[in-house]
């Protein structure tokens, strides 16, 4: 409960006008109106997060012409942003646990404004690598900043279909990373068009600070996630204190149901992110011979599947109350979507169904949005953006290597092979990855939307 004084300057003296009490229902309305203001503040960050990952294949010939890039070279450039993600994923997760995700997530934004005014404004490729790199790092910030503020401005029964709402709309961003991109970028240039991201990022730190707060009582509201609260509570209790991150850390990497998640959420986002960021304009250009304005409304619509995907696997893995078999169905129509991709037609699908096909692929890689809410519950509800961390830094070390690997392949066999035959050894690897994602989903468990740690 509050009671808020309204004080007036009366005859020289300070005195009290008015008194104000405010009852705890009205305190968790105001709770509840104000979360959305924060998770809407953080949400546009990650929509410039998905910017950035998948921008780099619609500039890849205004790069390769600039910097003189080879095959190796650009893959290397668009991986970097993935492994920077990725060696910040475990600092940022005791960032978030300690600092919290306010400082953490404005910090980091701001970061990555600067880095993408280096990347527009380079010299050489050396200070474009390194642009590249400082939109990682900051970057990086961003979505583990989010889950942890989730954890405490929602209820447990939303996080699921919330995670999904972030991803619906962070994905918002990689599709004006495609055919947006590619207008803006033929209207302004390409280093123009990121130096302006820059400027908005900057801006967006500072918003991020002024309004984002960690938890409801930093607003002086009560607790929104009473169970957190309670199981925190009896957490701490029963080890007489508090667990320091090294010890919680210890406990995260100690959960064996976590490591099935870990690999699931790698395998699948390998595949997925390293097409849609760097190789699939190549695809449709060299494959189908499209300009890059076509061939990147072409994989905008994965990201539009993503989108949807997004939304309606959260939503329906929280209203079936299960998390496995959303899972596994999602994974077994990926599999299938691939093989059409790289094997039907010698590698070339009708180029008719290919939209469709497209749209499908993104719809089904979506069972990632079901592996955070997995991740949760498998792990000590304490440290939740540790256990993002881990996923995050195992995720986008895949992502980097398999961005990296494709182009070796593309420069290895470019000599030898073109279109179709030369990217389906391309994406054979991505082919391979779903199938071994599908079979790390049959040993997750089922937590049936609760925290099964014990």
């Amino acid at each position: 409960m509050l009671w808020y004084c309204f004080l007036e300057i009366k005859e020289g003296m300070l005195v009290v006008r008015e008194v104000l009490y405010v009852g705890k229902d009205e305190e968790m309305e105001r709770g509840l109106r104000y979360r959305w203001i924060v998770w809407g503040v953080m949400v546009l960050s990650y929509v410039v997060v998905f910017f950035h990952r998948l921008a780099a294949g619609v500039v890849r010939n205004d790069l390769v012409e600039a910097f003189g890039l080879s095959g190796a070279a650009f893959g290397t450039l668009a991986s970097l942003y993935f492994y920077a993600y990725m060696m910040m994923q475990i600092p940022v997760g005791l960032l978030v646990d300690s600092l919290g995700a306010r400082i953490t997530i404005s910090v980091g934004t701001l970061i990555a404004g600067v880095g993408a005014l280096f990347f527009g404004y380079a010299p050489t490729a050396s200070v474009l690598f390194l642009g590249r790199f400082l939109v990682g790092i900051g970057v990086a910030t961003v979505f583990v900043s989010i889950l942890k503020v989730q954890s405490q401005w929602f209820r447990e029964r939303e996080f699921a279909t919330l995670s999904g709402m972030t991803s619906l709309i962070g994905n918002g961003g990689g599709l004006l990373a495609q055919t947006p991109l590619a207008l803006a970028v033929a209207f302004l240039t390409w280093r123009t068009t990121f130096a302006a991201i820059g400027v908005f990022s900057v801006f967006l730190a500072g918003v991020c600070y002024l309004f984002v707060r960690n938890s409801p009582q930093d607003m002086g509201f009560p607790s929104i996630n009473e169970s957190e609260r309670k199981r925190n509570e009896s957490s701490d209790k029963s080890i007489g204190g508090k667990i320091s991150l090294k010890e919680g850390f210890k406990q995260v990497v100690r959960v064996r149901h976590l490591w099935p998640v870990i690999f699931f959420f790698s395998f699948n986002q390998g595949a997925s992110l390293s097409f849609t960021s760097a190789w699939g304009v190549a695809y449709m250009e060299s494959v189908y011979g499209l300009p890059t304005t076509s061939a990147s409304s072409y994989i905008a619509v994965i990201l539009i599947g993503l989108m949807v995907g997004s939304l309606f696997s959260g939503w329906f893995s929280d209203r079936m109350g299960r998390r496995k078999w959303p899972m596994l169905f999602l994974a077994s129509l990926n599999v299938a979507t691939w093989a059409i991709l790289v094997f039907y037609n010698g590698g070339q699908p009708p180029l008719a169904i290919l939209k469709p096909l497209f749209f499908i692929m993104g719809f089904t890689a979506t069972g990632y949005v079901v592996s955070w809410a997995l991740a949760r519950e498998v792990t000590p509800s304490n440290f939740t953006g540790i256990a993002i961390s881990l996923m995050n830094t195992a995720c986008f070390l895949s992502i980097g290597l398999f961005t990296t690997l494709l182009g070796k392949i593309l420069d290895r066999y470019g000599n030898l092979l073109q279109g179709p035959l030369l990217f389906q050894r391309v994406l054979f690897p991505c082919f391979a990855a779903v199938l071994l994602s599908f079979v790390c989903a049959l040993f997750v468990p089922e937590t049936k939307g609760e925290n099964i740690y014990r």
